[in-house]
């Protein structure tokens, strides 16, 4: 039997520490064809969530996927994330949190049925260095949520190398 992975682990150990200390978890995401996210808030196949309890309803991290609602312009959306498209998840307030390493690329049968299915959305050319969007304008209960999140740190000006933890 193969072993079980310690990201879903480390990623609900987190969201726990965040809720504890009073901050607001954000959980940055790979978009692939197997994650259900507003696609319009999504720019250089990626997007960061904020997944703190005012701003989710039904939220569920299990071991293969996180699921939860969470209100988009005033609409309620159904969001699914495979826990192993789960880039980082982090505090809003200081940053401090864990990256992951995903694997970023698509089996081209996928990406050619996915063209089938489902076209891309039109979305504005974005600068490379520009962070992803937060996706819950308002929070499951109304009230509003910082639009604009801070990026996820950089230590020394460089993406953070980690180690492949399984």
């Amino acid at each position: 039997m193969p072993e079980t992975s310690t990201k879903p682990y480390l990623i609900r150990a987190i969201y726990e520490w965040c809720t504890d200390n009073g901050f607001t978890p954000y959980v940055a995401v790979f978009v692939d064809g197997n994650t259900n996210v507003p696609r319009e808030f999504v720019k250089n196949n990626e997007i960061v969530l904020n997944v703190s309890f005012d701003a989710t309803s039904g939220l569920d991290m299990g071991n293969e996927w996180i699921a939860f609602s969470a209100r988009f312009g005033g609409v309620s959306r159904k969001i699914d994330v495979p826990v192993e498209n789960v880039l980082a998840i982090y505090a809003r307030e200081n940053g401090q949190g864990m990256a992951f390493p995903v694997e970023r690329s698509v089996p081209e049968t996928q990406v050619a049925t996915e063209r089938e299915n489902n076209p891309p959305p039109k979305l504005a050319p974005v600068d490379a260095d520009t962070p992803a969007p937060v996706t819950a304008e308002e929070g499951a209960d109304g009230s509003d949520d910082d639009p604009n999140p801070p990026p996820v740190p950089r230590i020394g000006g460089k993406k953070p190398s980690l180690k492949v933890v399984k």
